[in-house]
C-alpha cells in the first residue's frame, strides 16, 4: 500500500513539473560565428570605418578584415561577384554604382571579401510535457546576422556592401494534435501508398 502511494506521488509529482514547465529543462541551441566582433554594433561600426578609394588591404588587415588571420571571411572570386550584382538581365551595367563598374572594368589584380558573421539562439519553451511528446513545440529564435561585401581593385576597396539582421526576433510553432503518432499515421499512410 505504501509502496502504490509513493509511485503515485512521484507520478504526481513528475507530471506537475512537465506540465507547469520548468524553462531549464528546454532544449536549446546556439548559433555563433567565431570573429573579432562579438555584437551587432561592434561590426558595423568596424565595416562603416571601411571608407573606399581610400582604405588599402593593409587598413583592412588592421581594422581586422583580413581573411588570413580572422575566421569566417572568404575570398570570392570575380565570377561570384558578378551575380551579385546582376542577378537578372533587367539590371544593366550602367545601373551599376561606379566602385562595382571599377571592379567589373578591372578584372585582374582585383579581390573580394564576404564577411558572414551571426549569433542566433533557438529557445525552446511552452508546456514541457507537450513539448516532449511532440504535441505542440514553440521555440522563440533571437539574435543577430551580418553580411558585409568588399570589393578590391588594385589594393585599395573600390566599393562596400552591408546587409543583416540587428535584432532578429521570431516565434516558430510546430503544432501536431496527434503527437508522436502524427509520424506513425503518416508512416502507416506511405506504406498503404506502396501497396496500392
Amino acid at each position: 500500500m505504501k509502496c502504490r502511494a509513493c509511485i503515485f506521488g512521484l507520478v504526481s509529482v513528475l507530471f506537475l513539473l512537465l506540465t507547469t514547465g520548468c524553462q531549464s529543462l528546454f532544449l536549446s541551441k546556439d548559433s555563433a560565428t567565431v570573429s573579432a566582433w562579438t555584437n551587432w554594433n561592434q561590426v558595423t561600426i568596424a565595416f562603416n570605418n571601411i571608407n573606399p578609394n581610400h582604405t588599402t588591404v593593409k587598413d583592412l588587415n588592421k581594422m581586422g578584415f583580413n581573411p588570413l588571420t580572422t575566421p569566417n571571411i572568404k575570398i570570392m572570386p570575380y565570377v561570384d561577384i558578378i551575380p551579385v550584382f546582376m542577378p537578372n538581365p533587367n539590371i544593366h551595367y550602367q545601373d551599376l554604382p561606379i566602385g562595382v563598374k571599377l571592379y567589373v572594368e578591372a578584372k585582374e589584380n582585383t579581390t573580394a571579401y564576404l564577411v558572414e558573421l551571426e549569433n542566433v539562439k533557438d529557445k525552446r519553451h511552452g508546456n514541457l510535457f507537450l513539448d516532449i511528446f511532440g504535441f505542440k513545440r514553440l521555440t522563440h529564435q533571437s539574435g543577430w546576422r551580418f553580411k558585409g561585401l568588399i570589393l578590391i581593385k588594385d589594393q585599395t576597396v573600390v566599393y562596400t556592401l552591408a546587409s543583416g539582421e540587428p535584432d532578429i526576433s521570431r516565434e516558430d510553432s510546430n503544432i501536431k494534435p496527434l503527437g508522436p503518432f502524427q509520424e506513425l499515421d503518416a508512416f502507416g499512410g506511405s506504406i498503404v501508398g506502396m501497396c496500392h
